[in-house]
């Protein structure tokens, strides 16, 4: 599953530097992750590691966006060629 940020978040700008896809970026009111680049980390930590630095616990598995870990793997695999 992709992660999203919910409206608990503080802004308190952790997470994006975080993000080793770059799915994190700053919304009109919170942050916000692009589900399209969150792979939760798969390919590059074994945790996801905005979850771990988020102070409010407000990023949770998004339901609209179930991946298998598979899913997630090729998706990684997909950012990393096209990065290439």
């Amino acid at each position: 599953m992709a992660l999203m940020i919910t409206d608990e978040c503080i802004n308190c700008d952790v997470c994006e530097p975080e993000c080793p896809n770059g799915a994190i970026s700053q919304g009109e009111e919170i942050y916000v992750i692009n589900p399209d680049l969150c792979t939760e980390c798969v390919g590059h930590f074994e945790t996801s590691q905005c979850v771990e630095v988020c102070p409010v616990d407000c990023i949770p598995h998004d339901p609209n966006r179930v991946e298998t870990p598979e899913q997630l793997q090729a998706k990684y695999e997909h950012l990393m060629t096209a990065k290439a």
